[in-house]
C-alpha cells in the first residue's frame, strides 16, 4: 500500500529551507532557521546533499561557494569537516547533518525532505544519498516525507523505506533553466510520467505552473498537491486555488483558518 502524506503537511505552511532570514542571521537550512520554524509552529522543508563519507547533510547547493567562505563540492568533504564550516552571515551556524536537524525538530512539526539530485542530469543515481537519508530516519517518530526532482531517487526511497511517504518535486522542466539536463529528459519529466511507478502520494509543484493539466489530473486521482516557493500573500492567494498547501519564504505565511 502506498503511504499517504500525513495530514500535518496540509494543516500549516511549510517554511522553505526552514524559516530563514539572512537579515536576522538565520541562513537557509541552518539549525537556527529550523529552530525558528519550530517555535513559530510552521512545517519545515529542507534539502539534503551527501558528504564524502556517506552522511546526509542539510544543505541545498552541490557546492559550498554561495553560502560559505569555503569552496568546492560538498561531496568532496567528510561530514565532520562540513560540520566545521560556518554559514556566511549566520549566527555561528555550521552545516548540519540530517541527524542534527531531526534532533532539533524532534517530531514537533512536519518535516519535508528534498533529496537533491546527485546525478546532476536527473538520471539514475547510485542510491548513496537515499540510503544515508533513510538511515538517519531510523527511529524518528515525527511526521516526515521525502521527495526529489529525480524520480530515480524517489524509486530508491520506495525500495529502501516503503513505509515512508514520498512524492515528486516538479515544475515545467524548461530545458533553458535546467542546465546540464538533456532536453529529452526535460520533455519526459514535464509530463510527470513516474508518479504511479514510484508510489508517490503527493507532488510539490512550482506554484507558477499549477494550472498544468497533468497536475489537475493527478489531483483528481487523489494526489495531494503542494507547491513551491511562494514569496508573497498575493502569490499565496493564487497558489491556494489549486494547491492544498504551500512552501513559502520571505513573509509570515498565515495558518489556515
Amino acid at each position: 500500500m502506498i503511504p499517504k502524506l500525513p495530514a500535518a503537511f496540509l494543516s500549516r505552511p511549510l517554511a522553505h529551507r526552514a524559516l530563514h532570514d539572512r537579515a536576522a542571521g538565520r541562513i537557509e537550512n541552518s539549525l537556527s532557521a529550523v529552530q525558528a520554524a519550530v517555535l513559530a509552529g510552521y512545517g519545515i522543508e529542507i534539502d539534503v546533499q551527501l558528504s564524502r563519507d556517506g552522511q546526509a547533510m542539510v544543505f541545498h547547493d552541490e557546492t559550498l561557494d554561495r553560502l560559505t567562505d569555503a569552496k568546492g563540492a560538498v561531496a568532496a568533504r567528510d561530514a565532520a569537516e562540513l560540520g566545521q564550516i560556518a554559514l556566511r552571515d549566520g549566527l555561528g551556524d555550521t552545516i548540519p547533518t540530517l541527524a542534527q536537524v531531526l534532533a532539533a525538530v524532534a517530531g514537533r512539526v512536519p518535516l519535508l525532505i528534498e533529496i537533491k539530485d546527485q546525478s546532476l542530469t536527473l538520471t539514475e543515481t547510485d542510491g548513496r544519498l537515499e540510503t544515508a537519508t533513510v538511515a538517519a530516519l531510523q527511529g524518528y517518530a515525527g511526521d516526515v516525507a521525502l521527495m526529489s526532482f529525480n524520480p530515480h531517487a524517489v524509486a530508491h526511497v520506495a525500495r529502501l523505506a516503503p513505509h515512508l511517504p514520498r512524492g515528486l518535486t516538479t515544475d515545467a522542466f524548461d530545458a533553458d533553466e535546467w542546465q546540464g539536463v538533456a532536453a529529452e529528459t526535460c520533455a519526459r519529466l514535464r509530463a510527470i510520467p513516474d508518479y504511479n511507478a514510484v508510489g508517490a502520494s503527493f507532488l510539490s509543484h512550482d506554484w507558477h505552473d499549477l494550472t498544468r493539466p497533468r497536475v489537475t489530473e493527478l489531483a483528481q486521482q487523489g494526489a495531494e498537491i503542494l507547491c513551491w516557493t511562494v514569496k508573497s500573500p498575493e502569490a499565496e492567494a493564487v497558489a491556494r486555488q489549486t494547491a492544498r498547501n504551500i512552501t513559502f519564504e520571505g513573509y509570515a505565511a498565515p495558518f489556515p483558518a
